[in-house]
């Protein structure tokens, strides 16, 4: 369980506030994965308004992200988040669904506030989807820029990848069942490295939604 880095208190699943000292806390990188800050982005974070930090996450290639350091929210540039599921969470070969359930309900936020959010690159409303099949991970994505994760988000995806979320994912889309199989076939290990996003059918229906988007987030905006 990760604890508070200012009193050591025990932080709730599905929050990075303190309930003790009220204090917020970097969830996801901080004790998880190695980092450097490069410097100040030029990209706003969404909910903060505030310049997000650009980081240098020490995975096998350099990988640069930018983060809030007030929200700790995340921007991943396209395909960035599957550079870190891949480096963070070795191959998984079984699926447990049991496990898959408790994650989604101890990281469960009944009273988050639905909202659409803009995209820190371009500022053009973002669109609202679940990453991968049973993740629990709604994700706010540009088509153009990358996709950005609340704080917790990405811990939230590499316990589900832990629990063979990402494989079930995959062996849905290929067998469009959501029952674990019983055989370890090579076929499925391979495609466990490929994103659990599911992607839409052809340009056009990317390019409707992106656009219903926009003028949801118009009604939603702050």
């Amino acid at each position: 369980m990760a604890k508070c880095t200012h009193c050591s208190a025990p932080l709730p699943a599905n929050s990075n506030r303190c309930n003790y000292c009220s204090t917020r806390n970097d969830v996801d990188l901080v004790g998880r994965q190695a980092y450097s800050l490069t410097g100040q982005s030029n990209r706003n974070c969404p909910h903060c308004k505030t310049p997000l930090q650009t980081i240098e996450l020490h995975l096998d290639n350099k990988v640069e992200i930018d983060r809030c350091n007030d929200c700790f929210g995340l921007f991943f540039d396209s395909g960035k988040i599957e550079l870190l599921l891949e480096h963070a969470v070795s191959d998984v070969y079984n699926i447990n669904i049991k496990q898959l359930d408790n994650i989604n309900s101890e990281r469960y936020q009944a009273d988050k506030q639905i909202k659409y959010i803009k995209c820190p690159a371009c500022q053009n409303f973002m669109l609202r989807r679940v990453f991968g099949y049973r993740s629990g991970v709604i994700i706010d994505q540009c088509k153009n820029h990358g996709i950005w994760l609340d704080s917790g988000e990405i811990t939230h995806l590499l316990e589900w990848k832990k629990a063979g979320g990402q494989l079930l994912a995959a062996q849905k889309e290929i067998t469009g069942s959501s029952k674990p199989a019983k055989s370890k076939s090579t076929g499925l290990a391979r495609d466990n490295r490929t994103s659990g996003l599911s992607d839409l059918e052809g340009p056009t229906a990317l390019d409707v939604l992106e656009t219903l988007a926009n003028v949801l987030g118009n009604l939603f905006k702050e």
